[in-house]
């Protein structure tokens, strides 16, 4: 495709997009909900016919030396179609926020001031090697009453499709605009340069995808993106915490997953509990494989561990590598995360109320914890349903978003002819 052809077919993407918006927008919660018990009921009739489709993609990975992680994640196994299958129906029953309304305040001259929630219009994904996003972020954006514009990686290019004619036809069977959910027909990179330029159509773009991704669009978009850059999360254990406790949540945070962005990345110690807890916990996370980079402090404690480098306090791993210091005070473990954390999630683990709220007030990050592992940031996790993804923006959503951080609010007000003196 030339480079008009590619501009041309993307703006009559966005053209259509805008125009079922506008339909979404008032679309009724029972439509809404049938197009995803439908797209649910279609992901085991056409069984066959979507796996047939995604073993295209898996040959041509495997051909391109496409790693073994990421050649799991592209599968679309028996079991990764019926995950997406029950998500369709959680998002199905979960409450429509569209049209809810805040508390009414009556001001003196007796009008009536609320706010409504709304779609956002037309949200664009971007998104790699994983085909259960078409389904996720299709689901999430419909239930929403939003339009949305999909462009997957180029090696779920089949899956992508044949999903997304499955979504097509359960828009239909619901008598919703087929163009609610487009996916993108090319994979030529220049279709993601548009994308992100095409104010007019489009309202906000999601990227999901690494870190490479996620910056070019940064640096390029003019669309405003829904996005975090580094999942760079810390826990602190305080001078008060209950030793256990601590021991069986830094494993946990570190080892659930360490290709998550919810990863604990940096463990923080008090130095009154370090000579109790440290060395237990570098045994544990020796006999799990876990790479210790440590202060000069902590070194002298975990005997096994490389020293730590200005760095590493930095970095985001998303490996078994965890990066360990030792401080003197609460106010030293918050100024190390003020300086090095990527705003994502933080822990404290402790027994003491005052320094559980102090975290908790004063860390700046999207999800604050008080005695859990990072690696709950998951909008399952928080009783969202599902997520399109997590944010550390400072404007709208912040943290995993959901159903809920699809939308905006509008102000409503009534009145009975009320005029301003």
């Amino acid at each position: 495709m030339t480079e008009s052809s590619i501009s041309s077919d993307m703006a009559e993407l966005g053209r259509q997009a805008r125009q079922a918006a506008r339909i979404m927008r008032s679309a009724t919660s029972a439509a809404k909900s049938q197009a995803l018990l439908t797209m649910a009921d279609g992901l085991a009739a056409q069984r066959d016919m979507l796996q047939a489709e995604n073993a295209r993609d898996l040959e041509a990975a495997t051909k391109n030396g496409l790693e073994p992680a990421l050649l799991e994640r592209l599968k679309l196994s028996d079991k990764a179609l019926d995950t997406m299958a029950a998500g369709l129906r959680q998002i199905a029953a979960m409450p429509d926020p569209v049209g809810s309304l805040s508390e009414t305040s009556i001001r003196p001259n007796g009008m009536r001031v609320a706010r409504m929630r709304m779609p956002l219009g037309v949200i664009g994904i971007i998104y790699e090697s994983r085909p259960n996003v078409t389904i996720d972020a299709a689901a999430l954006c419909l239930k929403s009453g939003n339009a949305t514009i999909l462009r997957g990686g180029s090696e779920a290019f089949h899956s992508n499709h044949a999903l997304g004619n499955l979504i097509r036809s359960g828009l239909e069977s619901a008598g919703l605009p087929a163009h609610a959910v487009q996916v993108v027909g090319t994979t030529d990179r220049a279709a993601v340069g548009e994308m992100i330029t095409m104010t007019e159509d489009i309202d906000v773009i999601v990227p999901r995808g690494g870190k490479g991704l996620i910056a070019r669009l940064a640096r390029d978009a003019k669309v405003p993106l829904l996005k975090h850059l580094d999942g760079n999360c810390h826990i602190f254990v305080d001078a008060a915490a209950d030793l256990d406790k601590a021991h069986d949540i830094a494993i946990n945070a570190k080892t659930y997953r360490c290709g998550i962005c919810g990863s604990m990345e940096t463990l923080l110690v008090h130095q009154a509990v370090a000579q109790a807890l440290l060395p237990r916990l570098g045994q544990s996370f020796a006999e799990l494989g876990v790479e210790l980079r440590a202060c000069p402090r902590s070194l002298a404690l975990l005997p096994n561990a490389h020293p730590a480098t200005d760095e590493d306090w930095a970095t985001e791993f998303l490996a078994p590598i965890l990066a360990v210091r030792i401080v003197d005070s609460l106010d030293e473990a918050m100024d190390h995360i003020a300086r090095y954390s990527s705003e994502h999630t933080e822990s404290i683990i402790t027994e003491d109320l005052g320094a559980a709220t102090r975290f908790q007030r004063e860390v700046d990050s999207s999800s604050v914890y008080v005695n859990l592992p990072t690696c709950f940031a998951d909008g399952f996790e928080y009783g969202l349903g599902a997520e399109i993804g997590i944010s550390t923006n400072r404007l709208h959503a912040r943290g995993p978003v959901g159903l809920e951080g699809l939308t905006i609010q509008k102000w409503i007000l009534s009145g009975e002819g009320q005029l301003r003196k």
